[in-house]
């Protein structure tokens, strides 16, 4: 999906897949709403819970999870 830079979502999108192409290990769940919201603080947290909860959904290309609540970036694969 192609996340538009300018929109809420697409920029939670965007941050989300940045970390995690920094981050070999995955990001856990918890961990990834705190830093979205540390970096975002104007964003609702529900905006930003449920844009994370479709995460995987929304960015199959870049995004995996192998196991429940660990995010990855596919380059880790």
């Amino acid at each position: 999906m192609k996340n538009n830079p300018t929109s809420i979502t697409g920029q939670i999108n965007q941050k989300a897949i940045d970390l995690l192409s920094d981050s070999p290990e995955g990001i856990r769940w918890s961990e990834m709403l705190k830093l979205i919201q540390s970096a975002y603080p104007e964003f609702h947290p529900k905006t930003i819970n449920g844009t994370v909860w479709k995460l995987v959904e929304n960015n199959p290309k870049e995004v995996y999870k192998p196991e429940k609540g660990l995010f990855k970036h596919t380059k880790f694969k």
